[in-house]
């Protein structure tokens, strides 16, 4: 979840990865810290809070150093203070490192070095490490650093420099993402590609196990027996623009905005409208093998698992294959039934959250297919399941997800009409899925239009204190969806229902200051939803309605509705969440929130 940088290099480095940092700063923003090593001298700059804080510390003194390594943390062992910032450093003051992930045995490793005379400054699981390699130190740095990683059980993205070897850093990762970018006469390191993009397109992803070590003249990359390998360099296809705000106060927005766009991208090449299909080069199964599938499991976490709700309507219904949703904290823990006829599917955005990476590699174990749906090309769920689909919705930095949300269940219904075509759907059928996937963009761009009228709306609910989101069928994760965004990052609370469940318990919640989220287009279980409209408003509630445009019935009852286009009922979700995503957003902005870094989260969970 912390973002890392590194450089070695003609330039003096300290400058150039305090700015590349700011890229990572979504990653975690609870302290930042520098180090750098000029001759024999380390230099550290710690402070907690954000990296703003620790350039006031700096006052423009950035210390010498043509090796440097920053790090912007997200908190796990520790407070976030500045004792527990990182780089941390051995007992010397020779070795300083930034570190991503869990150390699952630093408590008996911390409690072995101190018996030893080694004296612990923060509370962190990541300091053990410094001491660890200061301890192994035989004359070179990256055979400590193999040396003291075999003592290690957890995860790990890591970045050491050392006064010993002036020119050197070392990298390392296991489980927790690290590069290099390859330059011309320098080298980097970081643990997302959009650190590195401003000064090479040229990266090398280390894969688990794997150490590197690099200079202003080259790197080599050993696996965990000191041995060198190979590593093949792949090229960034997105410009750098993607990961700036291009004038939008927020990327939470601009991200909003470039739906159309993104959906798209994720289209783009994929339906063969003649044959009432998609294509998919990257899936890895043969029809043979997909039509031998009897069972799918699409696991996932966060706004991910949401969109892994509406793919399992979507595969029941259209597909007829029975498919179940399954968090992926939760799946290898309780002992999953998998079989060679069971396809897994992972979604995820950044395609290294940690706990979605370990589903797979659990379904993998016990024979499964696997299938990744993720947006990070070369990522690890991307590099370690049998085949998926990249989403090619572009960086998404805000915090909260919003257009790999809408991607996601494009891809979804992709892969379900892909399944669908072999096993019951008429080429017929298919073709008019398709020319409603083709209308997408172009509907998603009228409801954005009207992002105007829903900050009006957001403005008349800044001070609600709660608020409840009901959805039916495609829509109820949309409900959920919705619900999530509003409370994570305006901090109001707020539950997601299906509508039918609201008289079972969250109806006595409702009255004339809870505002109410129907999500009711006009679908198969629209009578039902107008049911539901009239019990809130019977006891007071204040509605905000997401309709079909032309709707009538709920226009009448709701205090506020939001029009979308009519399109097939599993495409609906697309366009639905769209004012939600919106509303939050407009609500989080008046209540002064910080939209893109809301406390306590980070954009890419590699921890569990």
């Amino acid at each position: 979840m912390c973002g890392i940088v590194g450089y070695v290099g003609p330039q003096d480095g300290a400058a150039l990865v305090l700015d590349a940092l700011k890229r990572l700063e979504y990653r975690g923003y609870d302290s930042a810290g520098l180090a750098t090593v000029n001759h024999a001298v380390l230099t550290v700059e710690k402070a907690a809070g954000r990296i703003a804080v620790l350039e006031q510390r700096l006052n423009g003194r950035v210390p010498a150093g043509r090796a440097a390594i920053a790090h912007t943390r997200w908190a796990t062992h520790g407070a976030p203070t500045e004792e527990n910032a990182h780089p941390h450093t051995d007992c010397g003051g020779t070795i300083a490192l930034a570190h991503n992930g869990i150390i699952e045995n630093a408590a008996a490793l911390r409690r072995t070095l101190e018996r030893r005379g080694h004296r612990f400054r923060s509370e962190t699981d990541t300091e053990v490490l410094a001491h660890l390699i200061e301890e192994l130190y035989d004359g070179s740095l990256v055979g400590a650093v193999i040396a003291a990683l075999r003592s290690i059980e957890g995860t790990y993205g890591l970045a050491v420099v050392s006064t010993r070897e002036p020119g050197t850093l070392v990298a390392a990762r296991m489980g927790s993402p690290i590069l290099l970018g390859i330059g011309d006469g320098e080298y980097f390191v970081a643990s997302d590609a959009a650190a590195v993009l401003e000064h090479t397109r040229s990266v090398v992803y280390l894969d688990d196990g794997e150490v590197a070590a690099l200079t202003a003249d080259g790197y080599t990359i050993y696996d965990q027996d000191t041995a060198p390998i190979e590593k093949a360099v792949r090229t960034i296809e997105w410009e750098i623009g993607a990961v700036e705000r291009g004038g939008y106060p927020h990327f939470m927005l601009k991200e909003i905005m470039e739906q159309p766009e993104s959906i798209r991208n994720t289209l783009r090449g994929r339906l063969l409208e003649d044959e009432g299909t998609s294509r998919h080069g990257g899936i890895n199964l043969t029809s043979g093998e997909l039509l031998e599938i009897d069972r799918i499991v699409l696991t996932a976490c966060g706004t991910s698992w949401h969109a892994a709700l509406i793919g399992e309507y979507m595969l029941e219904e259209l597909a007829r294959i029975p498919t179940e949703v399954e968090y992926a904290s939760e799946f290898r823990y309780r002992n999953p039934i998998l079989d060679e006829e069971t396809l897994v599917v992972g979604i995820s955005q950044s395609g290294e959250t940690a706990d979605t990476l370990a589903a797979m590699r659990e379904a993998r174990q016990r024979g499964a297919h696997t299938l990744g749906i993720v947006n990070a090309v070369g990522s690890s769920v991307a590099r370690e399941v049998d085949g998926g689909i990249y989403l090619h919705a572009g960086p998404e930095i805000g915090v909260a997800s919003t257009k790999a949300f809408t991607s996601q269940v494009t891809a979804l219904a992709l892969l379900t009409l892909h399944i669908a075509r072999l096993r019951s759907m008429s080429v017929l059928q298919g073709r008019a899925l398709i020319q409603a996937l083709q209308r997408l963009p172009d509907q998603v761009q009228q409801v954005l239009e009207r992002a105007p009228e829903i900050e009006e709306i957001a403005q008349r609910y800044v001070r609600a204190p709660n608020a409840l989101y009901l959805g039916r069928g495609y829509n109820f994760p949309v409900a959920l969806e919705g619900a999530l965004k509003l409370k994570e990052i305006s901090y109001v609370h707020a539950e997601g229902y299906p509508a039918a469940e609201m008289k079972h318990g969250p109806i006595a919640l409702i009255d004339e200051m809870m505002p109410v989220v129907v999500v009711a287009p006009r679908d198969g279980t629209y009578q039902k939803i107008v049911s539901n409209v009239q019990e809130v408003k019977a006891r007071g509630g204040r509605v905000i309605g997401v309709v079909t445009e032309g709707d009538e019935e709920i226009t009448r009852l709701a205090d506020h509705v939001i029009a979308i286009p009519p399109t097939a009922d599993c495409l609906t979700p697309i366009l639905s969440v769209l004012p939600l995503q919106l509303l939050a957003y407009y609500i989080a902005v008046r209540r002064g929130c910080d939209v893109d870094k809301p406390r306590n989260l980070a954009k890419s969970v590699t921890v569990e």
